[in-house]
């Protein structure tokens, strides 16, 4: 075969590469190393979204079909797809259509440009409008078409879960587990007395409770908390999951691959079969439990005076739901016991909760007041080293037993929430301390400060808004906590303060698994890691093993444990991105779906996106619609990209985000998890 000419050779090496990103509208960016390309609907090569790409630069004279898709600086960078390097999607979900002698799947998701055809004969059973997974046997080219082979059938389109089921799918998620690792799972049993035998503290002495979500499923972490006029007394103990799970076996690799509990709104897809997550490493009350121990002495000004972190063995004495916990909070401080009672009952109990004493309540509202107090104490003395004050509304969509959507429950962060936060938060820093000061690797959690250049376009944005107009532009975009902070105490209370939080965690770099000790810009801590969820995240696991080494000393499998940590870390991070994208879909799934009783209803909502096609709207459960451009006005309007705002071109009138808008839902479309409005009145 004849070789390239050197100089061909070397044009071919130089050309740039990236990951391609592509929109519904067909046409994408790849960002490489020369900077982001524009790459037109007709010059995307048959590449997939996601995948890595080598791309040439299109001439200018060329760029003139496509140049009102993009702005001054994008133009610069126009280019096509040369070829496709590596490919992301190999299976496809999507909606079966027969059209013999094919089946033609088209891909639920709109990015994908391509349809795939199938051969009817090889699968004879699948049924039209079937929901199905199909595998890529040859992408699509110039001179053939997408084509591949039905892995399996997910469902029919009438059935109520089949969005959650191709949810699962598009990210191919992992729904069961190895007979291998169901075999580990099934033989291992709870021994306290020999964990004891072996060095595990028994603590017998403090009042040990749970805190959780009414329904949670499992239950890693418990506390103790007590204030002597000197000094708190705390006491974190979480669930001892490495006591169970034995590096490199099947539990363990069935684990590491997921790396996360995956929380869908109508399900759970867990890290860890559940004989262990629902049952041996559950700190249910009155059942002694394996765990590790973060006791902490901390002093009336919030420092620490000293602290140990060992094995234990714990009884809870109680399981408590954020409710309870304000409950018991907000009761009056010389309330009597059947008071407390009282308002403890009125709350929704937690599955599987036990009735407590009328004796022990007054002690469960000390220690909850305790811990309160302590928390309130650790966040000023965190927000003072610069913590990002960060308050968002969580959304969570209750469904009825036959999966439809009866509720939106909507949580802010209230003292109950924030003191199991801020006791989490300590016991995280302390175990990383103490890796550290034992010579130990350790999987820590670090989030970078944010660049000037985020930054700076959020600044554009604030300083649209009268309220921000004044913020020093240099402090601002040099990222000095205290301008972030003070951005984030303006916004308290308003209507734009969800916007503005999001918009400024936007331009903030994500939160990693890693093992280089970098400090955590978000809470303001130089030494950081996650050390209280085990059941549910890998990383956790990882750092209870290196505990382990420190209480018990080296093992067999210690040094390919500590060989490992960087990948198991990078991947850890990747795992996590891919449960949020699937529990945020999920949610919004049934959000939409649960809208659509509000066809028709009037709502005040925050202007949280703008672009050249209108508005993005957040109303007030978090749910997000779309506003079109022709249902603004009939006038013409121009779109600052920079700014984010939309002006009027006869009235003057301006449309920017964070700003409060009136506007009448229309339509509701679960599955493209989308919102069609319209305004209350036209302009």
């Amino acid at each position: 075969m004849a070789r390239r000419p050197a100089k061909a050779r070397r044009h071919a090496k130089s050309r740039p590469q990236g990951i391609l990103e592509l929109t519904s509208r067909g046409f994408g960016f790849v960002k490489t190393a020369e900077g982001e390309f524009f790459i037109p609907a007709n010059k995307i090569n048959g590449a997939f979204p996601g995948d890595l790409v080598e791309i040439s630069r299109i001439s200018s004279q060329k760029q003139d079909d496509f140049a009102s898709y993009v702005d001054s600086k994008h133009q610069r960078l126009c280019g096509r797809v040369v070829r496709v390097v590596m490919r992301e999607q190999r299976t496809i979900v999507g909606r079966y259509e027969i059209a013999d002698p094919f089946g033609v799947v088209v891909p639920d998701d709109p990015k994908i440009p391509y349809d795939i055809f199938t051969l009817r004969k090889d699968a004879p059973y699948v049924a039209d409008g079937d929901v199905v997974e199909v595998e890529m046997t040859e992408y699509p080219s110039r001179n053939s078409a997408a084509t591949g082979r039905v892995l399996r059938v997910i469902g029919s389109e009438d059935e109520g879960s089949v969005e959650i089921d191709r949810i699962i799918s598009h990210f191919k998620l992992e729904t069961v587990f190895s007979a291998s690792a169901l075999e580990e799972a099934e033989a291992l049993k709870q021994d306290t007395a020999v964990a004891e035998g072996r060095g595990y503290r028994r603590i017998s002495d403090e009042l040990v409770f749970t805190i959780d979500p009414v329904d949670a499923r499992d239950y890693d972490d418990a506390v103790s908390c007590t204030w002597d006029g000197k000094y708190w007394h705390l006491g974190v103990y979480i669930a001892d999951v490495s006591a169970f799970v034995d590096y490199g076996s099947s539990i363990d690799l069935a684990a590491r691959r997921r790396a996360s509990s995956v929380y869908l709104v109508d399900r759970v897809l867990p890290m860890l079969p559940e004989k262990i997550s629902n049952d041996l490493c559950s700190l249910v009350p009155s059942k002694p439990r394996q765990a590790i121990a973060v006791q902490a002495l901390i002093r009336a000004d919030g420092q620490v005076e000293s602290y140990e972190v060992f094995p234990a063995v714990i009884c809870s004495k109680a399981r408590l739901s954020y409710d309870q916990a304000l409950a018991l909070l907000l009761a009056d401080a010389h309330a009597s016991a059947s008071e407390l009672q009282h308002a403890f009952r009125a709350c929704e109990m937690p599955m599987g909760a036990l009735a407590l004493s009328e004796e022990l309540l007054p002690l469960l509202k000390s220690s909850i007041e305790s811990l309160s107090s302590l928390a309130e104490k650790q966040f000023h003395l965190r927000y003072e080293a610069g913590c990002m004050d960060f308050e968002r509304t969580e959304a969570k969509v209750r469904l009825d037993e036959a999966g439809n959507p009866t509720e939106v429950r909507l949580r802010k962060r209230d003292r109950a929430t924030h003191a199991i936060e801020e006791a989490m938060i300590l016991a995280n820093r302390l175990v990383a301390q103490y890796l550290i000061d034992h010579l130990q690797p350790c999987v820590f959690r670090v989030h970078d400060a944010p660049d000037g250049e985020a930054l700076y376009a959020l600044y554009q944005i604030l300083s649209e808004m009268p309220e921000y107009g004044d913020l020093d532009e240099w402090a601002f975009c040099s990222g000095r906590p205290k301008v972030l902070q003070e951005v984030l105490a303006r916004a308290k209370g308003k209507p734009e303060h969800e916007l503005i939080s999001l918009l400024l965690l936007r331009s903030m770099k994500r939160a990693v698994y890693t093992t280089d000790d970098r400090p955590h810009f978000g809470v303001a801590l130089e030494h950081y890691c996650h050390f209280t969820s085990p059941i549910r995240r890998y990383p956790d696991l990882l750092v209870h093993r290196m505990l382990k080494i420190v209480f018990f000393g080296e093992t067999e499998t210690s040094g390919a444990l500590k060989k490992a940590l960087p990948w198991m870390a990078e991947h850890s991070s990747k795992m996590e991105r891919t449960a949020e994208k699937a529990a945020y879909q999920s949610q919004q799934f049934k959000l939409v779906e649960y809208m659509q009783r509000d066809i028709g209803s009037t709502f005040e909502g925050v202007i949280s996106g703008v672009s050249t096609f209108g508005l993005f709207v957040q109303l007030p459960n978090t749910a997000i619609g779309h506003l079109p451009l022709r249902e603004l006005s009939d006038e013409h309007f121009s779109f600052d990209p920079d700014r984010y705002v939309l002006t009027g071109a006869d009235s003057g009138v301006r449309y920017q985000l964070g700003q409060s808008i009136k506007v009448v839902l229309v339509a509701a479309h679960p599955r493209e998890r989308r919102l069609s409005l319209r305004l209350s009145h036209r302009v």
